[in-house]
């Protein structure tokens, strides 16, 4: 029986493993192992997640320097932390892609051979851990992805609109499923594939004529690139006209349908703060970083929208595979009380929720450090369990606080059992 099999709530945790190592004038590389000193604090880190009584981490792997060339593998830090992993009996749930591609890959995702590198990179991580890492989430939040990288231009390759987006996507979903099949050929049975993806709602005068036709799209494309590797984009798909100007090929289309590849366990991001954005009538935003929407403080309510929207349209369980708020600690502690709930309220309600997320387990710094030329400790965000405290060297000290407290109450109390949560 595997984890999300048994009927019981798990509880995880999640390190922030944003890499965009790609810089040019104005923007900076960013690595949050590197911000946060995760590098040099690998082995204590881990102990972290031991110690607040997790069940799981989600972690993940930086691709640009386990590849630093082409053909070339450093696997050396790698190494270190999976021998802390197996040290401490602690499961990982691998990040095989969030974010960053290898500084040497042109085009990025757009590169023709991006899906054969992010497969290969996909075998040589299963083939070298398969005894202590087994579950995978071959991407994390293609939607993001799609949407940074090619309909707002944010990050690298900087495509733009609709059909940027359709491009990015088509080729992330075709990495994504040969990274699942390299990995499950290696692994068999032993795997487990945890989709993760970012839940993103809309609301307000979303019927108004100059935005209907924009949220109904947005609302496709959220949903756009686990469509297609699970193999349900196919004739009628009300975005097949926009694939088609991305240069996606109806043959294309078919090969996922021929090779679709399915989640063990659906995993939704969701942050009550910013997942649901809200459109206002005669206001015009793009929703990208530069001019971004409006967010509505959604709550519970928009937390089990989404979890039950995934479980409804991917019949799989479903897990929160993050959330927090940035705030004091009080908040982050009512946050964390009103979603555990949430989460217990559904499952006996016969959702099929098997695990909740705190993210991330220390705090980490905000995005908009890449657009920046401010110190790191400007760009902090208040969201963890433990306090990122500065030395007078320099270090990064990690300090427990309350939030910490709270999550392990709820980790080590007694779970209800549900059937629904093993199906």
């Amino acid at each position: 029986m595997k984890w999300f099999e048994t009927g019981q709530l798990n509880f995880a945790l999640g390190i922030e493993d944003t890499f965009v190592p790609q810089s040019r004038s104005g923007e900076r590389a960013i690595d949050e192992y590197e911000l946060t000193q995760h590098y040099e604090k690998v082995h204590g880190d881990l102990g972290l997640v031991k110690e607040v009584g997790a069940d799981l981490l989600r972690w993940g792997v930086p691709w640009y320097r386990v590849a630093p060339a082409p053909g070339k593998w450093d696997w050396s830090w790698v190494d270190q932390a999976m021998d802390r992993f197996r040290e401490l009996e602690l499961r990982p749930i691998i990040d095989l892609l969030h974010y960053g591609t290898p500084l040497w890959l042109d085009d990025q995702f757009a590169n023709p051979d991006y899906p054969q590198h992010i497969a290969e990179l996909a075998h040589r991580m299963a083939e070298r851990y398969g005894d202590v890492a087994t579950d995978y989430t071959p991407v994390n939040e293609p939607i993001i992805h799609s949407l940074f990288s090619g309909e707002y231009a944010y990050w690298p390759p900087y495509y733009d609109g609709p059909t940027g987006f359709a491009t990015i996507a088509a080729s992330i979903a075709h990495g994504m499923v040969l990274s699942q099949q390299a990995i499950a050929h290696e692994l068999g049975d032993r795997a487990t594939f945890v989709h993760v993806d970012a839940g993103m709602r809309f609301a307000g005068d979303v019927d108004a004529p100059e935005h209907r036709d924009t949220v109904a799209r947005l609302r496709h494309q959220t949903f756009l690139v686990e469509d297609l590797v699970t193999g349900n984009v196919g004739e009628g798909h009300p975005l097949l006209a926009q694939l088609h100007q991305g240069g996606i090929t109806d043959n294309q289309l078919d090969w996922f349908v021929r090779n679709a590849v399915q989640p063990d366990v659906m995993g939704v991001n969701y942050y009550p703060l910013h997942s649901t954005e809200v459109f206002e009538a005669g206001v015009h935003h793009t929703g990208g970083f530069a001019d971004p929407r409006p967010a509505f403080d959604a709550g519970s309510d928009g937390l089990r929208d989404v979890l039950t929207t995934y479980a409804e349209r991917y019949g799989a369980p479903v897990m929160l595979t993050e959330t927090c708020v940035t705030g004091t600690v009080e908040a982050r502690i009512a946050w964390m009380d009103q979603s555990v709930a949430t989460l217990h309220d559904l499952r006996a309600q016969d959702v099929p929720v098997v695990g909740f997320t705190w993210w991330p387990l220390f705090d980490m710094y905000e995005w908009t450090y890449r657009h920046s030329t401010n110190p790191k400790a400007h760009h902090l965000l208040t969201m963890g369990l433990y306090d990122l405290v500065e030395s007078h060297t320099g270090q990064l000290d990690r300090r427990r606080n309350p939030v910490a407290d709270r999550f392990q109450h709820h980790a080590t109390a007694p779970s209800p059992v549900t059937a629904s949560a093993g199906k």
